[in-house]
């Protein structure tokens, strides 16, 4: 419509579901849940706000806050904050939307919603940090509740940040409360949050191998390419480790490190790169001060690694959303890859999607089988609700409780999407179901079905 402003990361998550949808038999035999899309493309409230705080020099900066409260009817929003000078409210929109789905996914009682600033947390102080975080929560406070919305971190709100807005929500409402996830864990967070994202990815990847090979094939031996080497890719990759495969790949948004012997990385290079990172760093200054990683890595400045590896078998895209191009597509099955799960949200373009979907049909169980997003990284919300369950009890679990749970909760949403695919589309003999699909119609009808529940819709 003429008057909705230009929003193209939201448009094409909405035409990744909407097309799923279409393709399928879901409206022949649902025909009632078609009237449901109109609205559940609308988020229930946008809410945005200035925030101003004053830099170490007693400047005064300006930001822009927001908070996508996109979909209550599974539960309270539940959704990361970003914190990146790239932040607008069409990536929002799209985040908080494929959210919705995404926990949707996760079997737990969760909506879906998604915030943050174009604050940039990167050279600045811990106090010019907390001043921000204060101030942000100042106005989000107003908003949020643990039955109400739930927020968390994402791109650039770590730790410390969490902590900052959490104490600063207990400052302003005099109450503890789990209303935001990610916390310290002798605070209220849950063991496994951080490495939940990566470690699901993995988990639901395996899945992927076992089904396609009929239980026969794992991860040990496989070449692994990850992209990013934030906190999905470090733990995507000590997980691919602890199973067997070979990483091959990391990256970040200056360049990427492609292994150039057998070995690929190891446990302790990933400490050295988590422990750049927590300083935000780049991999360029590790790569040019360690003598070791030149010696069994080439780094390529301003590259992705997808058109740059010769033999692959899993990719990983973990870094950030259309992160793998049409043409990167391409490169990735001409190198070998037969897997692909998105650690990234919309990690791989509409184009790309084609790819892979096409390559599926085409090569039958030879092709390449593309695990999305909604499904292959919602780990980090699942242990987030997790999180929210542990604060309601006022009790803390175990790590292999944790993790018990999380692998429980990768597998049911795995075979959710795999059935769900098999249900509503015809699939020729040998063709693996498109899981793509299947996540999107699972999500979409839970979501919709609960809405006709609440009278939203009829």
């Amino acid at each position: 419509m003429s008057n909705i402003a230009f929003e193209p990361e939201f448009q094409q998550a909405y035409h990744e579901l909407e097309s799923s949808l279409s393709g399928s038999k879901l409206f022949q035999v649902s025909p009632e849940l078609k009237a449901a899309l109109a609205v559940v493309s609308i988020p229930e409230r946008v809410i945005q706000f200035r925030v101003t705080w004053e830099n170490d020099k007693g400047e005064l900066q300006v930001n822009r806050g927001y908070r996508v409260q996109f979909n209550s009817a599974l539960g309270p929003y539940k959704g990361g904050l970003r914190f990146h000078p790239t932040v607008n409210l069409s990536i929002l929109k799209f985040l908080g939307f494929e959210q919705t789905f995404k926990n949707a996914l996760t079997g737990l009682n969760m909506g879906g919603g998604k915030g943050g600033s174009d604050f940039d947390p990167k050279g600045k102080t811990d106090n010019e940090i907390r001043r921000f975080c204060y101030a942000f929560m100042r106005e989000l406070s107003r908003h949020i509740g643990q039955f109400t919305d739930v927020p968390a971190g994402d791109i650039g709100v770590g730790g410390r940040e969490v902590g900052y807005m959490f104490g600063a929500y207990k400052s302003y409402k005099n109450q503890w409360e789990g209303v935001i996830t990610g916390k310290g864990t002798t605070w209220g967070g849950s063991l496994i949050r951080p490495e939940a994202t990566g470690f699901g990815l993995v988990y639901y990847v395996s899945h992927m191998l076992s089904y396609a090979s009929g239980g026969k094939d794992t991860i040990a031996g496989k070449r692994v390419a990850i992209s990013g080497s934030g906190n999905v890719a470090q733990y995507a990759a000590l997980k691919t480790l602890e199973l067997g495969g070979k990483v091959v790949t990391l990256s970040d948004s200056k360049g990427a490190l492609i292994a150039t012997g057998e070995e690929g990385f190891n446990a302790t290079d990933i400490e050295l790169i988590a422990d750049l990172k927590l300083n935000r760093k780049s991999l360029t200054e590790l790569y040019e001060t360690n003598s070791s990683f030149k010696s069994r890595f080439k780094y390529l400045p301003g590259a992705r690694p997808w058109s740059n590896v010769e033999r692959i078998d899993i990719a990983l895209p973990s870094a950030t959303q259309n992160e793998v191009s049409e043409q990167e597509a391409k490169d990735l099955i001409a190198a070998g890859c037969k897997f692909l799960a998105e650690g990234s949200n919309m990690g791989s373009t509409q184009e790309a999607i084609e790819v892979y979907e096409a390559d599926r049909r085409d090569r039958k169980a030879d092709g390449l089988w593309y695990g999305p997003a909604k499904a292959a990284n919602c780990g980090g919300v699942a242990v987030s609700g997790l999180e929210m369950a542990q604060n309601s009890q006022r009790s803390s679990w175990t790590s292999e409780q944790v993790d018990k749970e999380l692998a429980g909760i990768m597998e049911r949403c795995f075979w959710n999407c795999l059935n769900t695919a098999k249900e509503y589309y015809d699939m020729a003999e040998g063709e693996l179901p498109s899981l793509v699909a299947g996540a999107n119609i699972a999500g979409y009808v839970k979501v919709v079905t609960a809405m006709k529940a609440h009278g939203d819709w009829w």
